[in-house]
Formats: structure tokens, C-alpha cells, sequence
């Protein structure tokens, strides 16, 4: 009797779930280089192809060559009869091999639901799912899709996908059906309407939600959640029956603050702002172009003005005024986030035209020591880094970095604009000075260059030290230091705080540095004279 009970219990459990929906949902079957029953396939058969070695089920996977940040091109879907009112759990195995890239499964007709693949595992299968109950009857359509990962993009991602299913439930369930998950509505919102269903009910179920650890039994759909601005919400159904909890859904979604406008003179004090889309910032000052990105689709400007550097990161083609390297900009109206450690400014209204045109910027010049300790007050600007030495040879590639030896001290030049003439130009084997970009990766200072013409000879400077520079007093509290030099022409000085930001820029021409609105702490001191530069650590009391 015990074997009986066994082998029904086992029955009970195989029949919960239905048969896979998604037709060669393995990837089987091709003909002519392309999967039989995805109806839609965006790749060439160069890039899509049939691989036995990676599978996690039958013998074929399909092998993806990712080599576009195109990503409304990299579509792989189906459609598929859905019934109203089941829970279906759709799911992908994928195998990724860089963190370039990442893979997507959604609804092709609005992309929600979805799930994004983790970029941060590797050369393992991983498998994304989400669960989706339809109120009605409906062909849903079943997408793949792969996405660059923006400024991490680099040539080009390789993925094995195996394995898609949708698999029909047959026990009861229940899925919050909207918002999506991790909504953020608008300030001002003072309630969100919560949906759920349910699916294959036998009778007695009843839902339970849960609100930031707030039950409310019996309830129905929609049930409203009372919202307050700058809060998040979790909210959890749970479908119970006389044995308890049988199913469980569960989201999260925001309520933004109210944005504020504050308007900053210059970069400087942009940079100083708050990220988050809350923060609204107006540049009030002149910045002048200093690159424009045309090797991709995200509308990338670097500008500056005479004490800092920012990035311009328009992908949703806010700012459609045509402008050029060298034209000022005046007014930029945007909020600021952080990607990879750069930070960006992202557009919220057009520049209506140019305050100026013609404008030349003029690179600062660093040495390698600068840019590896004091990298962030040069980040977005244009530099040269001076009497570095290549330790690559050949010729330029794409999206390499190349290190810049001066001594003890490397950094790294990168060419990430592909479309450039630095591309395939000669590495050189002599001392250079190498112009660029200031950019970071996760904290790595680095130089991006843009032209052939950025890397030239070694600049000749004057020749000093150090130790031909002297601030006193230091420590100081006086209010102000002198910085005596061995020669009697204009020096520009650069002060720092211990975080990298700076703040102060001062050109000086009777050596006495006014420092009495600074708080007492450590500071470095960029001191630049004759198109050479040293540091020194200032202590105000």
C-alpha cells in the first residue's frame, strides 16, 4: 500500500505543470541555418547558429554572436496561444561568456512582464523566468532580445541560449499582474491601484496582501495602496486555502519625490549636485564641446569650461539641436547619475542653439602620477598626459587599453571611438605626449584618445622639479599661502579636497593664494607653470 500511495504522490507532482508551449523550445530543428518555429529572427545565419557542444537539454543549442548595440536588431520570437486566467512560467536557459552584454525574455507586445539575464555570471547557465497569468485569451508574443550594457560594451558578446519553455500550471495560483515590478510612479501619486488573478481555483482559496508588512485578508482585485512621495512599497499576494499559503507574488514599486530645479554657475558646481532623477539641475554658465561620440547611439557629449569636465549622456535624443565640437552651450537643463564611476549629465530639454562657436579648448597638461592620484578632476576633460612611453607596439586596435609608462608610474590610454583615425594608426615607441579624454572605470583613471593627430612628441618644457615650488605656511591658518617659484611668470593653480573635487582654480600672478573660505583639513595643490605641473599637500588648520 505504501508503494501505492508512493507512485500517486509522484503522478500528483508530474501533473502539476503542463506541456512545454514554446515550439523547438530546445532548438532543435533548423533549416537552412535558422531555428524552425521562431517566426521571428533578426540575426544574419552568421551570427545565429546550431551548437552541440553548450546544451542543457536534447543535443542543439543556438549559438549567439552578439556584434550590434542595435538591440531592437537581435530579436529571436514566437507566438503562442495563452489562456485566460492560467499561470504560465516562462523561462530561458542562457550561457554567457563576458559581462559586455545581457539577455532578455519578455512579452514582445508591450515587453512586460520580462527578466534580464545576470551579466555578473559567467561561462555557467543560468535560467531567467518570470510567471504571467493572462486575463483573457491572447497570443502572447514570446521575445528574446540581447542588450549592450552600455559604456562596458566593448566588441562583442558570445551566448548560448537552450531551453525556452512556457509551461502551463495547473495548480491554483495567484500573479500580481500590475504595476510591473519596481514601478517608480510620479511625485504627487497618493494611491496605485494593485492587480492580481488567479488561476485554476477549486474553491475556498482566498488572497491575502501584504503591504510593507500590513495584512489585509480577503481581499480583491484591484486593491488600492495608499502612496506617499519618496516612498517604496513591497507588496506581496499570498493565495491560501485550509492547508495555508499555496501561492505567493510579490513586487515592489516607488513613489518619486518632487523634482527641484537649482541652477549652478559652472561644472564645478554641477558635479557637487545630487544623482537621481529627483535633482534637476540648470548649467547657468557657458560649456564648451569638447568631443562629440559618433560611434553610437547614445547622442554623448563631453564639454567643459574652465574648472571641470562632464559627460553628456542623451540616449533618448533629448537635445536635438545639432551642434559641434568647439560650440558653447548655455542653459543645459538635466539630472545627473553615475556609470561606471563616470559621472554623467542626462538632458531633460533641448539646447535651442549654440551661445558661441569656434571655440578651441586647450588640453590641461599631467603627468601620469596626475592622473592615476588626482583622476577625478580631470574626468571629462581634455588632457594631455606628457613624457609617456607605449609599452604596446604594432598599430591601434578598437576598445583596447594600452598602458602609458612615465617611471613607476601607469596608467592606460583606451580607444573607445572605433569610427576614429586613431584606429590602425602606429603605435609609437618613443617618448609621447597623448591627448585625450578623462574618463574612469570603476575607480581606474584612464585616458581616452580620440585622434590620430592626440599622440605627438614628448612636449618640451622647462626644466624643474618639485622641489622648485614651496608653499608657506604650511599648515597653515592665515587665511591664505604663498607659493614662491624659480621663476617670476604666471602659475595656474588647482586645489583639490581629499575626495578629488576641486575647489578652487586661480590663475596667479603675485604667488599669494587666498584659501580663507576652505575648511580645515588636507588638500592637494595642482601648481601649473611653463605647460608643466606638480602637486603638493596643503594641511589648513
Amino acid at each position: 500500500m505504501k508503494k501505492i500511495y508512493f507512485l500517486l504522490l509522484c503522478l500528483i507532482s508530474v501533473t502539476t505543470y503542463g506541456q512545454n508551449l514554446a515550439a523547438n523550445g530546445g532548438f532543435e530543428n533548423w533549416t537552412a541555418g535558422v531555428p524552425d518555429s521562431w517566426t521571428t529572427v533578426d540575426f544574419s545565419t552568421d551570427d545565429l547558429s546550431e551548437n552541440t557542444t553548450f546544451t542543457t537539454e536534447g543535443s542543439s543549442s543556438a549559438s549567439v554572436n552578439l556584434l550590434t548595440t542595435e538591440q531592437a536588431n537581435t530579436d529571436i520570437k514566437q507566438t503562442v496561444a495563452l489562456t485566460g486566467g492560467v499561470t504560465y512560467t516562462m523561462s530561458l536557459d542562457v550561457y554567457a561568456t563576458n559581462n559586455e552584454s545581457r539577455a532578455r525574455i519578455f512579452n514582445g507586445d508591450g515587453y512586460t512582464p520580462s527578466v534580464y539575464s545576470d551579466e555578473t555570471i559567467l561561462n555557467e547557465w543560468q535560467t531567467i523566468s518570470f510567471e504571467y497569468t493572462p486575463a483573457a485569451d491572447e497570443d502572447f508574443d514570446f521575445g528574446i532580445r540581447f542588450y549592450d550594457l552600455s559604456s562596458n560594451w566593448v566588441s562583442g558578446t558570445q551566448f548560448y541560449i537552450d531551453n525556452a519553455q512556457i509551461i502551463e500550471a495547473t495548480t491554483p495560483s495567484v500573479v500580481i499582474t500590475s504595476p510591473s515590478d519596481y514601478t517608480t510612479f510620479d511625485s504627487g501619486t497618493t494611491s496605485v491601484d494593485v492587480e492580481f488573478s488567479t488561476g485554476n481555483l477549486v474553491g475556498g482559496e482566498s488572497v491575502t496582501i501584504t503591504v510593507n508588512g500590513t495584512e489585509t485578508t480577503n481581499a480583491s482585485s484591484p486593491f488600492t495602496v495608499t502612496t506617499t512621495d519618496g516612498e517604496s512599497y513591497t507588496v506581496t499576494a499570498d493565495l491560501i486555502d485550509g492547508t495555508g499559503t499555496i501561492s505567493t507574488s510579490t513586487i515592489t514599486f516607488s513613489v518619486s519625490n518632487p523634482t527641484t530645479t537649482t541652477q549652478v554657475a559652472n561644472i564645478t558646481e554641477l558635479r557637487a549636485g545630487n544623482t537621481g532623477e529627483e535633482y534637476i539641475y540648470e548649467l547657468t554658465g557657458e560649456a564648451i564641446i569638447s568631443y562629440i561620440v559618433t560611434n553610437s547611439t547614445r547622442n554623448q557629449k563631453y564639454i567643459q569650461d574652465d574648472g571641470a569636465g562632464i559627460l553628456i549622456d542623451d540616449a533618448d535624443g533629448i537635445i536635438t539641436t545639432a551642434f559641434a565640437i568647439g560650440d558653447g552651450m548655455t542653459g543645459i537643463t538635466g539630472t545627473l547619475n553615475e556609470y561606471t564611476g563616470v559621472l554623467q549629465f542626462i538632458p531633460t530639454q533641448n539646447v535651442a542653439s549654440a551661445s558661441s562657436t569656434g571655440n578651441t579648448v586647450t588640453p590641461i597638461v599631467v603627468s601620469a602620477s596626475d592622473l592615476i592620484n588626482n583622476g577625478e578632476a580631470y574626468e571629462s576633460r581634455l588632457i594631455t598626459v606628457n613624457n609617456v612611453t607605449f609599452s604596446a607596439t604594432g598599430t591601434f586596435e578598437a576598445f583596447t587599453n594600452y598602458d602609458l609608462v612615465d617611471g613607476t608610474d601607469v596608467t592606460n590610454a583606451r580607444t573607445s571611438f572605433d569610427d576614429e583615425d586613431i584606429i590602425g594608426a602606429a603605435i609609437p615607441t618613443s617618448a609621447s605626449s597623448v591627448t585625450g579624454l578623462g574618463a574612469e572605470y570603476y575607480g581606474e583613471y584612464q585616458l581616452l584618445v580620440r585622434y590620430a593627430s592626440d599622440i605627438a612628441e614628448a612636449l618640451s618644457v622647462n626644466n624643474f622639479n618639485a622641489n622648485s615650488f614651496s608653499l608657506y605656511p604650511n599648515p597653515t591658518n592665515t587665511g591664505s599661502v604663498s607659493i614662491s617659484s624659480t621663476t617670476n611668470e604666471v602659475m595656474n593653480v588647482q586645489v583639490f579636497d581629499i575626495l578629488g573635487k576641486q575647489v578652487k582654480n586661480q590663475t596667479l600672478t603675485n604667488n599669494t593664494l587666498n584659501v580663507s573660505n576652505l575648511k580645515s583639513g588636507v588638500y592637494i595643490v595642482k601648481i601649473t607653470q611653463n605647460n608643466t605641473s606638480t602637486t603638493k599637500k596643503l594641511v589648513i588648520k
